[in-house]
């Protein structure tokens, strides 16, 4: 594929973000390359929930109802506690009537990728696409920013006047630029699954916190193909323990959660172990170059904060580096979105992550805990509370810099 010398904006990394990005940019007319150093889409277990208040983002772009086909929505929760045996219920219903989206919706994100990749190929064609090449280097001056980019066909150069790097927490681009990426990684590992197991039973909710120190687990499901549900259910094991063999010790988790019973029926689709991380870059814009999603910010699964972060953060940059791309506006508007981006991270996300966390796999002191499943009791019955409480994900959304 011939690609133009100076492209308008260059994104690197075709995952969620880095394509919900393209797709604003391609809206308004701008030329886009999309970089991805695999061959084509990944799908290894990740995020699967989009919370309620990313779903208006999603319909400005005009995906919400391709989304929604793909996957589906649900309004429910539940806490289930191992040591005790409580189960609190609660939903999504209590932000009826208030919000316009009052549920989640449910999608893994590698098919919400292939949802974009299908828009962007069927109406966009001012958006190219490089597989299988790999940033190796990032240098810049006043009027554009030189990628060395290396492919099997050998070392090659692509220049954009802008560079968005959505390339994941290992960020090539991010490395490139010599940037920090600060913070600590979970002495954990995690492990992601997609199983099939029955899901008519009472006391499991589509999203499910399964409170405990040893097996606890987020539990959710994912789709309702098959003779039963695809579901993924992600715990947490010694990071000490064999990477290579962790699919042996997974029956002993299904067995322990589930039972025995269920844990027989149980098949595996996929397993993903991985390290877990709590780090942001120092800036989120160095020159002409803008990180967003897991190249800016890593976080814990407990909560789906690190998808919805990477939504949040591709809605600002649309309107943000559209605009000065297209010449209304200053770059010191980009300034703006990496301050903005890198403070909600900070001082909301990830403290929230960590608190999830803390919840449902270190909850040892019983009064700790009684004391804080007690927010949940109460929300259960009081819809107000319970509405209170579920727009904290509203308040990662950045306003629109451009209404300033």
């Amino acid at each position: 594929m011939t690609v133009p010398d100076d492209q308008q904006v260059v994104v690197v990394g075709a995952g969620p973000t880095g394509l919900l990005t393209a797709l604003g940019l391609a809206q308004q007319g701008l030329e886009i390359t999309v970089v991805e150093r695999f061959p084509g889409l990944q799908d290894a277990p990740r995020a699967i929930v989009y919370h309620w208040s990313s779903l208006d983002g999603l319909e400005r772009l005009g995906l919400f109802e391709d989304a929604r086909q793909a996957g589906f929505l649900k309004q429910d929760y539940a806490y289930r506690v191992r040591t005790t045996g409580e189960i609190i219920e609660y939903g999504l219903g209590a932000l009826e009537g208030r919000v316009t989206h009052p549920y989640n919706l449910h999608l893994g994100q590698g098919a919400l990728a292939n949802v974009i990749l299908a828009k962007l190929r069927a109406d966009f064609p001012n958006v190219r696409f490089l597989w299988g090449h790999e940033v190796t280097g990032v240098t810049q001056d006043d009027t554009g920013v030189d990628l060395t980019l290396s492919s099997d066909a050998g070392q090659t150069t692509l220049r954009g006047r802008w560079v968005v790097g959505a390339d994941g927490a290992g960020s090539a681009v991010r490395s490139a630029l010599g940037l920090g990426f600060d913070g600590m990684t979970w002495p954990e590992r995690f492990i992601a699954t997609n199983i099939r197991f029955p899901d008519d039973r009472e006391g499991w909710a589509q999203s499910t916190f399964y409170v405990d120190d040893e097996f606890g687990a987020i539990i959710a499901k994912i789709d309702e193909s098959g003779e039963h549900g695809l579901w993924r259910y992600t715990y947490m094991e010694d990071a000490a323990l064999p990477a290579e063999t962790v699919a042996e010790r997974l029956p002993r988790f299904l067995t322990s959660v589930f039972g025995e019973e269920t844990a027989e029926r149980t098949t595996l689709d996929s397993i993903s172990p991985y390290r877990m991380h709590q780090r942001s870059a120092s800036t989120y814009r160095a020159g002409r170059v803008l990180l967003t999603g897991d190249a800016a910010h890593a976080t814990n699964p407990c909560g789906g904060l690190g998808l919805t972060m990477g939504l949040f953060d591709s809605y600002a940059l649309i309107e943000t580096l559209g605009a000065v791309a297209r010449g209304r506006a200053g770059d010191p508007l980009l300034d703006a979105y990496a301050e903005l981006r890198r403070t909600a991270f900070i001082e909301k996300a990830s403290p929230r992550a960590s608190s999830n966390k803390q919840l449902v796999f270190h909850s040892s002191d019983a009064a700790e805990l009684d004391e804080r499943l007690e927010l949940f009791r109460r929300m259960s019955h009081d819809p107000e509370l319970a509405a209170e409480v579920l727009y904290f994900t509203k308040t990662l959304e950045s306003p629109s810099l451009l209404a300033v």
